[in-house]
């Protein structure tokens, strides 16, 4: 069994985004099998340039991703069988490559297991750069670039492994239960974002339904990137009937 890390940069964060920055690293491989910017068909908003920095003259020479050499080894890379592809908050990246025609068959979202193994729920956030500094993994990468994500990404997993070995003794069980971690929906218990930030998702359920109602009305704008919001709030509207 192979394992790739990989990241996108995008136009934004809607249903009609696309992507401009792929990174892929195979384990083990220091050099990225891909590290690339490309034309996408839609404009790359202002506030995703002001978060990666890469702009319309950047790429306004570069192919399509579906036009680049390397798409058709990418494509086949992703739908092997035999290949884990893994990614931070990974419904967002496997939208992206959605979009692309590309269908990952077995990936692991470093998120969905680092949430899992606090089961209390006690971080403040589990994004990768929060990450990263909080278990000081010591990685020189620029952040918000795909590459740069990728190689904290790499290091992240590897420390999220040697906790899932503690917990299922092999490197085999451990990526099998990543793999069933990150298969399943995520029921989140508090929202760290908005008027609620810190606020238990239960007590807001009770307390205002009207603007969960709301947020899940936004989260379904975006359905592939947002499912486990989705899922989580229906759970907690039904819960509340």
């Amino acid at each position: 069994m192979s394992i790739i890390f990989f990241d996108t940069e995008t136009t934004g964060n809607g249903e009609k985004d696309r992507l401009c920055q792929l990174a892929i690293k195979e384990r083990y491989v220091d050099e990225p099998l891909v590290n690339a910017l490309y034309k996408p068909p839609v404009p790359i908003s202002i506030e995703s340039m002001a978060i990666h920095h890469i702009t319309e003259k950047m790429v306004e020479r570069k192919p399509s991703f579906e036009d680049a050499p390397e798409y058709a080894s990418v494509k086949d890379l992703f739908e092997n069988k035999e290949m884990i592809a893994v990614a931070h908050n990974a419904a967002f990246d496997l939208a992206m490559l959605g979009r692309e025609g590309i269908q990952s068959k077995q990936v692991i979202c470093t998120y969905k297991v680092a949430y899992a193994l606090d089961p209390e729920d006690t971080l403040p956030n589990y994004r990768l750069q929060y990450l990263r500094y909080l278990l000081g993994l010591e990685i020189e990468a620029e952040a918000h670039d795909a590459w740069g994500d990728v190689l904290v990404l790499e290091a992240l997993f590897e420390r999220l492994l040697v906790k899932m070995k503690e917990r299922h003794g092999t490197e085999e069980a451990a990526l099998g239960a990543m793999l069933a971690v990150s298969a399943r929906p995520l029921l989140f218990t508090t929202i760290r974002f908005g008027k609620y930030a810190g606020k238990r998702l239960e007590e807001v359920a009770t307390s205002d339904r009207n603007y969960l109602e709301w947020l899940l009305a936004q989260k379904k704008q975006n359905p592939a990137a947002e499912a486990d919001w989705i899922y989580t709030l229906e759970h907690y509207l039904k819960k509340g009937i």
